[in-house]
């Protein structure tokens, strides 16, 4: 491992098919790096280059890649000298439309008399969540909820107005024109990266990674464009697998069952979309090697309102006898109410887009490759860690409405089933309630009391249903309010109308008619408050607005909600790299300046009603909660202890930090003789581990590059603390496909 002090790294992509200009002379790849024998090996041959590597147990991985008329094919992939590929080509498809910001974004903005000018536009609007730039429908103006999300009918600050134009899409396939091959060589990777790529509005290079220690291989097209206000998708495969006897295309249901295709039937005329469990498309390839495809598993998806798997996979057997198979991405949501939110990724001018495929070939079935793609998401299953127990939060499920229209709150709901059966422990939901003086349908008081009991009944010993709730503007912007036991409260109160009244039953009823009383009702209950979703949506400008406030400033706002896909920018090595992290840690340097206790992350979601089959693992960030039990009945309040003592970290899920410490230092020395201790636990390769820390003014960073520990792996990392001012510090660890985690904020020395 090497030890430095880094800026950030930012990687990406573009997107290719198979079609370029003719190019005559020879291009030999150059190659640099491993001067000593490793696990990796690269030898140049006429127009391209071969690798050679051990593999996931004792795998050996051969690739051989191939360069005509400046278009790169896969000549030969094999393990253990079983073929799996035979040139095959690298296909890529972009489809851009125009980024706009929403009427979401800007409500907020405009109610703290911000200026709409055309420099507000673009600082915000790279972080959209109501955006759909592919959706060419006529806005129903009927709808007030779609017209209080999308972007403004009538245009704003140069910003077009909607509908969209037809010509603001482009959809196009990579063009190889290779001009340049290198390959770079360190201890535990080798990156073959080839320039000249264009697809679209975006021009770059293909790069090909492999790891020592695994057959995981990345296909990435890292590319930039310089046009404003793009927005884009791109889908990803292999192509040109001969079809004959013994090759077939599988994948599993979201039921779990296995499907495939020998295809003996018609050809296809374009590629057929596949709704696969875990994102995974698999080729059995004639000569007794298969193939599994599949995307990172959270990074290609943009946030959006439900977790339906809207069919990710794709394979084709066209008319010349090829199989073709990978990724995508479609054009829309699939129901109608969320139409309007399918955001893309956001490619601001310059940036580079990380656009990544993985391969896994195996020597055997398709199963063999499918159990070796598993394992980087541990079977899309959060691990269980002993000591810990797993919360996802922040889910608008209308539980108490549903409920109640069922009949009875003893009704379990399928949402529930959907989030056990990925690993999680505690379920924290934030509905949103109706106002109480609204006529017609449940009232509030009503719908919280049947949304209490149906979360009782709905947990055990085992599985618990934290009954919470998210609320609007009273403290400003959007705030998640965590429970310590169910509370009643009204957000209205008369000017004569007492702050607390009780039901027939002697039950509290609080009346909230601003802030002051807001602050109060949280305190004299044991309350936590979090900002779900800081600088975008309805907090758009928070918690800037409000960090001098009382309320944020108080010990009870235990700080913001990290989930990366709110400006999905592939850019990015860290999730929300943009957005949450650098907020996250100025927030941290205000606390510090002002002498007050370090704030904290909460990972959410931000999703409506689920099912088994719906894809939680891939859109759901979660916490691991230092517990080794769940609380029984409707006392909440150890879960709110645990969150306010900071004992927990957040992750993506393939990275796990079971342990992290500090030792050594004085309590007043600056943390100059101390060190951070920290196990961390990974699945696919490691990129890198890092402390960052702040003086109240400024925010360092160390970054330990990792690229040389093994796939599947753990490490214990101690860091000294050079730092001598700093008055906070944090630990994070992300990997090569996007993932990571991070802790709490730590004080700078033990004790202080």
């Amino acid at each position: 491992m090497r030890i430095g002090k880094t800026a950030l790294l930012l990687a990406a992509a573009v997107i290719c098919a198979p079609v370029a200009p003719a190019f005559a002379a020879p291009l030999a790849c150059a190659i640099s790096g491993g001067s000593a024998p490793g696990p990796i090996a690269a030898e140049a041959a006429a127009n391209g280059v071969r690798l050679d590597w051990a593999g996931t147990g004792t795998d050996r991985v051969s690739l051989s890649l191939a360069i005509a008329d400046g278009v790169p094919r896969i000549a030969l992939l094999s393990v253990n000298g079983t073929p799996v590929l035979r040139d095959a080509g690298l296909r890529f498809e972009v489809t851009s439309g125009l980024r706009r910001i929403s009427n979401q974004q800007l409500e907020p903005l405009r109610k703290l008399g911000v200026a709409i000018t055309p420099a507000e536009v673009d600082e915000h609007k790279w972080d959209a969540f109501w955006d759909a730039p592919l959706d060419l429908a006529k806005p129903d103006q009927r709808n007030a909820q779609e017209m209080a999300n999308i972007a403004p009918v009538e245009g704003i600050a140069g910003q077009p107005g909607l509908p969209r134009a037809p010509a603001e899409i482009e959809r196009a396939s990579a063009r190889y024109a290779i001009s340049a091959c290198t390959v770079t060589l360190t201890p535990a990777r080798a990156v073959v990266r080839l320039s000249g790529v264009t697809a679209g509005v975006f021009s770059g290079a293909l790069e090909l990674t492999a790891y020592a220690g695994t057959n995981l291989i990345r296909a990435a097209l890292m590319a930039a464009t310089d046009k404003a206000s793009v927005a884009y998708k791109y889908d990803a495969g292999i192509e040109g697998v001969a079809v004959g006897p013994g090759v077939r295309v599988s994948w599993r249901d979201t039921t779990g069952a296995e499907q495939s295709s020998v295809l003996t039937g018609k050809p296809n005329a374009g590629p057929v979309p596949v709704v696969a469990a875990n994102r995974l498309i698999m080729a059995e390839t004639g000569s007794g090697g298969a193939l599994a495809v599949f995307p990172a598993p959270h990074v290609y998806f943009w946030s959006r309102e439900i977790e339906t798997n809207v069919g990710n996979n794709w394979f084709a057997h066209d008319a010349s006898g090829r199989l073709s198979l990978g990724i995508r991405q479609a054009d829309k949501e699939v129901r109608e109410e969320f139409r309007a939110n399918w955001a893309l990724y956001s490619a601001p001018p310059g940036s580079v887009q990380a656009m990544a495929l993985y391969l896994y070939p195996a020597a055997g079935t398709a199963e063999t490759a499918r159990q070796g793609a598993l394992a980087f998401t541990r079977g899309d299953h959060y691990a269980a860690l002993p000591g810990y127990k797993v919360m996802a939060h922040h889910f608008h499920l209308g539980m108490g409405e549903r409920l109640i229209a069922s009949g009875s709150v003893d009704t379990r709901l399928r949402d529930f089933e959907a989030l056990r059966g990925a690993g999680v422990d505690i379920v924290s939901v934030t509905d949103i309630f109706p106002d109480q003086r609204k006529p017609g349908g449940p009232r509030r008081l009503e719908v919280m009391q049947a949304y209490f009991e149906g979360a009782a009944r709905s947990s055990d010993a085992n599985f618990l249903v934290l009954p919470n709730v998210e609320a609007i503007n009273i403290l400003g912007g959007h705030w998640d309010v965590l429970l310590a036991h169910p509370t009643l409260w009204l957000e209205h109160r008369a000017a004569d109308e007492p702050f607390m009244t009780k039901l027939p039953d002697g039950t509290p009823v609080y009346h909230l008619g601003g802030a002051d009383d807001a602050i109060r009702m949280i305190r004299e209950n044991g309350m936590l408050v979090y900002m779900p979703h800081p600088r975008t949506k309805g907090s758009t400008h928070y918690p800037d607005a409000i960090k001098a406030s009382a309320a944020f400033n108080a010990d009870f706002y235990r700080g913001i909600g990290w989930r990366w896909g709110m400006g999905s920018d592939l850019s990015e090595k860290r999730l929300s790299e943009k957005r949450v992290l650098p907020l996250y840690d100025e927030i941290n340097n205000w606390m510090a300046a002002r002498g007050q206790r370090p704030k904290s992350i909460l990972a959410i979601t931000e999703t409506f009603d689920k099912e088994p089959g719906d894809d939680i693992y891939a859109n759901n960030p979660v916490n691991y909660l230092k517990l080794d039990r769940l609380p029984q009945g409707q006392d909440y309040s150890a879960i709110n202890a645990v969150l306010d003592r900071g004992d927990y970290f957040v992750t993506s899920g393939e990275v796990l930090i079971p342990e992290a410490r500090l030792e050594g230092g004085e309590r007043n020395d600056g943390g100059k003789a101390a060190r951070l201790i920290a196990e961390v636990q990974w699945t696919f390769p490691l990129d890198m581990a890092e402390v960052i820390w702040g003086d109240g003014r400024r925010t360092g960073r160390k970054v330990i590059d990792t690229s040389d520990l093994p796939p599947l792996g753990s490490h214990r990392f101690e860091i000294p603390l050079e730092a001598a001012k700093a008055r906070w510090l944090r630990f994070a660890a992300w990997d090569s496909a996007g993932n990571g985690a991070m802790t709490q904020v730590f004080a700078a020395a033990p004790g202080k």
